[in-house]
């Protein structure tokens, strides 16, 4: 059996061998690298170092080194097979197997050599929209507008794809290569009804920012018009060589700048990012058009032991710092720093530093607020801490973050400020977060199922009577005012079994309904029934204001979900990154030429009915995550139960699992599907 090598350079980006290896050494800072005691031989003065920028370990005095998967092979004794699963499983990853044949060998190649492909027709392209930008006076116009020198434009290779739809044809002779399309430059209409494909350039009439990998290859492009034209910006499809919530804007730029600021500083735009540099700060970063990841932080973390997170005042980068808090909460451990920094509304980092210059904004950046005070100030948003309902309302909202955090002084430290605040004890608090008491059912809700009533008090028991609606009926079951009589069962042909022991003889014949007289359903078959996920982006496309009120949770669920929903969901995140609630047209015309468009298409074929209103909306699609929320979670007890032989932890998230499911459960509305 072999492993895909795809899969082994994603592991592999996500792993942090100082992380890793930091589990078995004991490491200290040392310049740009990690310092310590080599544990493949015998030494008292440290000659073991770990490099966060190269993942990469050398010990100068044995000569052992390798990467993340090299050091648990040299130090565990395991094999590779057993290396790769091991670190797979540390996050959460499912190490997918190929038989080794030399056909599938073969095929592992040509996907790699298509990957290099691939960043090489971007470099070509690349290339292209540099000599465009020179070309351009109106171009040129704009970046010195901007306050950019030749020298910044030449460091981030910035270029200018020009007007026209067809301009890469040109640069490439073969203009129909498929590869054109999959690498995100070419947008292809596929015929229909007869009429010819459509091929055309995705960048026209746009200044470019070339995204590069931390190796320096492009895989990727960002767009921005010269004037107020919409979208404003736009950005490079997911590729096999791209992926939005993994790759940062400007990091392979600002790599070494980093290690000479202390800190890295996130920002909203690759504009900022040229921007900053061109004023004195070259590491800043951006995220491209999407929120801040796991994914993104953890890569930070590499290069850095200090972020920053920059956002404007307003609610918008309000809403967008609460989202970058949920990626960097389970990375905030003792020895790193993380801040937020809200900027005056009316200015961006650019503006802010013409006005008031970089003294003005390094000191600002020094105040910036400590994830600390932000989770709390989150946490405490919209209670009233006078009263014990804001106080309860607060530790609530307090649970999810705090738990994200790592183990640590930090974590304790917030335990005792969050219990201050919400006037519990500590020991209090922190019992109260670990049981997590059920909430009990509320006392009159329907339930599809139910108990059996006692038959001694009301008639058949419930091995003739199941309190379960037949199948043929889709409406949701409506109590009767009140229970049958005995003798009224009796004369239905329900009969006594035995004497004094309550136990009632026969059965529902289907005739009428145990619930009452029904209208007999029309013969036919029954229509297709929209899936969660259809009803889920249909709610979303007609209301997008409601994407913002979701948690990270709701997000990754409907981001993760597979194709085309999944590309939906992640391409309207990133609309509404960019531009806000828009409306359902607009994001019809916006979604042309994606994956998902003619998913689209079926959702919003027919108008918005007028029963359709937010105020139902927003509730009918809490709903429904919840229960896709719970499917979820039902799926990661049987890996949990599955893992529970291996793994003495795997109980305790079974149990985690379980109680987290249960309480979902009781949220949920019963509705006919129910059983």
């Amino acid at each position: 059996m072999a492993i895909p090598q795809s899969f082994i350079q994603e592991l592999l980006a996500r792993a942090d061998v100082v992380e890793i290896v930091g589990r078995y050494v004991q490491l200290k800072k040392g310049g740009a690298n990690f310092m310590g005691l080599c544990p493949f031989h015998g030494e008292k003065s440290p000659s073991f170092t770990v490099s966060p920028t190269k993942q990469f370990y050398h010990c100068f005095g044995c000569g052992k080194n390798g990467n993340a998967i090299g050091f648990l092979m040299d130090h565990a004794g395991m094999t590779f097979i057993e290396a790769v699963k091991d670190l797979a499983g540390q996050f959460g990853m499912v190490v997918p197997e190929e038989e080794g044949s030399p056909q599938d060998r073969a095929r592992a190649q040509a996907q790699r050599e298509k990957q290099n492909t691939l960043t090489s027709v971007l470099e070509k392209a690349c290339d292209a929209y540099k000599r465009g930008l020179k070309e351009s006076p109106r171009a040129i116009e704009y970046f010195k507008g901007r306050g950019l020198s030749g020298e910044v434009a030449k460091q981030f290779g910035l270029g200018y794809a020009p007007e026209g739809w067809r301009n890469l044809a040109s640069i490439f002779p073969e203009y129909t290569d498929p590869l054109l399309v999959e690498s995100g430059l070419v947008i292809l209409h596929e015929a229909e009804n007869g009429a010819d494909e459509k091929r055309y350039d995705r960048f026209r009439d746009r200044v470019m920012f070339p995204i590069r990998n931390i190796k320096g290859e492009c895989i990727g492009f960002g767009g921005r018009v010269l004037g107020d034209e919409k979208p404003k910006y736009l950005n490079s499809p997911e590729t096999p060589v791209f992926s939005k919530g993994r790759e940062l804007y400007g990091l392979f730029e600002a790599r070494s700048s980093l290690r000479e600021h202390g800190y890295v500083l996130v920002t909203e735009g690759y504009m900022d990012v040229v921007a900053l540099a061109q004023l004195g700060f070259p590491n800043a970063v951006a995220t491209l058009g999407t929120a801040c990841t796991n994914d993104h932080v953890q890569k930070l973390f590499r290069f850095t032991d200090a972020v920053v997170f920059s956002f404007d005042g307003d609610a918008a980068g309000r809403r967008a710092a609460r989202k970058a808090l949920d990626g960097a909460l389970p990375f905030a451990s003792d020895v790193r720093s993380i801040k937020f920094l809200f900027l005056p509304a009316e200015h961006d980092p650019d503006s802010f530093i013409r006005a008031y210059g970089k003294e003005a904004f390094a000191d600002y950046v020094a105040k910036a607020t400590p994830l600390s005070r932000f989770l709390v100030e989150s946490a405490q948003d919209g209670c009233d801490l006078s009263t014990a309902e804001g106080r309860a309302r607060m530790a609530s909202n307090a649970k999810p973050l705090w738990n994200q955090l790592p183990d640590g002084a930090l974590k304790l430290q917030l335990l005792s400020e969050i219990a201050q605040l919400v006037q519990l004890g500590s020991t209090e608090l922190g019992a109260l977060w670990a049981n997590g008491a059920a909430k009990p059912a509320p006392a009159e809700t329907p339930r599809r199922k139910r108990e059996a009533p006692a038959a001694t008090e009301f008639g058949p028991d419930d091995e003739h009577f199941a309190y379960d609606e037949p199948a043929e009926f889709s409406e949701p079951w409506i109590p009767q005012d009140e229970w049958k009589k005995k003798t009224e069962w009796k004369k239905e042909g329900w009969t006594p079994r035995g004497k004094g022991d309550g136990k009632w003889e026969g059965k529902w014949s289907g005739k009428g309904s145990k619930f009452g007289n029904r209208e007999a359903r029309p013969a036919g078959p029954l229509a297709k029934l929209d899936s969660r996920p259809d009803l889920a982006a249909r709610i979303l496309l007609n209301h997008s204001e409601l994407w913002d009120i979701l948690s990270s949770e709701d997000h990754g669920l409907l981001c993760e979900l597979p194709a085309p929903h999944g590309e939906l969901f992640t391409w309207l995140e990133s609309q509404l990154h960019e531009h806000g609630p828009v409306s359902r047209g607009t994001l019809k015309e916006e979604i042309v030429g994606h994956p998902a468009e003619d998913l689209v298409q079926r959702l919003t074929a027919g108008p918005v009915l007028a029963s359709e209103p937010l105020s139902e909306s927003g509730p009918e699609l809490r709903d429904l995550l919840n229960r896709m929320l719970i499917d979820k979670l039902k799926l990661q007890e049987t890996e949990a139960i599955s893992a529970a032989a291996k793994d003495p932890q795997a109980l305790a998230r079974y149990r985690e699992l379980q109680h987290r499911r249960k309480q979902l459960e009781l949220a949920v509305q019963p509705t006919a599907a129910d059983s």
